[in-house]
């Protein structure tokens, strides 16, 4: 009988002993929903930027300090902080809105936006991206280039590229506006980057004209970013199915 009971605590002990772990699921995260535009109904806002006073002349920038640069630029490289068009308009102007579309999420594009170094030179001077979008970088010139986003909102980094290198592909969590971009080696090299979580930007081009499309009717801000000259703000309302304008006047001296 002792033997037994013995027995029979000892099986009780086993069974009640320490169990192994239970294997716990990690809950998935939600996945986002993205924000649909009714089609039939988006409106657009289009507008241009213009520009009025004295044309202010453009600086030559001095790139002596490379001889390959240098050789690049036998005429000179001249500054692109302030490029009056023909037509009295502005390019590399940012605009994008800023309000009216609190609460909306957009699914990012899986197209690269794309920035190249080429003639010891950012192409383009201003460029806009989408949060979560990627961000291509390249380098066409023979010489060794370094790209440096001085983010302050985003996470900033500092990249050498050699000649004929892959391109780097990066990427911007959050909304900066402006991000200044320059290149450690060739001291005169500028670019800046707008980066908004939604699809409604642009940046204006040799006719100083933009359009946002397909945006929801609503109320909005539309802001207009100029290196030099600073910003400026319109409110606007895009009805169902129309355009609205949202045009600029930047002053010089």
């Amino acid at each position: 009988m002792r033997r037994l009971a013995a027995c029979s605590v000892l099986f009780l002990a086993s069974c009640s002993g320490p169990k192994p772990a239970e294997v716990v699921k990690k809950a998935e995260p939600a996945k986002p929903v993205y924000f649909q535009v009714d089609e039939a109904t988006a409106g657009s806002v289009t507008g241009k930027i213009l520009f009025t006073g004295k044309k202010p002349a453009r600086k030559k920038i001095e790139v002596d300090e490379d001889r390959q640069c240098a050789a690049m630029h036998k005429d000179g490289l001249y500054d692109e902080a302030v490029i009056v068009n023909k037509n009295g308009t502005l390019a590399n102007v940012f605009i994008y809105v800023k309000q009216g579309l609190e609460g909306k999420t957009f699914e990012p594009p899986s197209t690269p936006v794309s920035i190249d170094q080429k003639g010891c030179w950012f192409g383009p001077r201003v460029l806009g991206i989408q949060t979560g979008q990627p961000l291509l970088v390249s380098n066409s010139d023979p010489v060794t280039h370094n790209i440096h986003p001085l983010a302050q909102v985003n996470r900033a980094w500092n990249q050498s590229q050699d000649p004929g290198s892959e391109p780097l592909r990066r990427k911007f969590a959050q909304r900066e506006i402006m991000i200044k971009v320059k290149c450690n080696i060739h001291s005169w090299m500028r670019a800046w980057v707008g980066a908004v979580e939604h699809p409604y930007f642009a940046v204006t081009g040799a006719n100083g004209s933009f359009e946002l499309k397909n945006l929801p009717p609503g109320e909005y801000t539309v802001e207009a970013w100029q290196e030099q000259y600073g910003t400026q703000e319109l409110k606007v309302t895009v009805p169902p199915s129309g355009t609205q304008d949202a045009s600029f006047t930047f002053k010089g001296e």
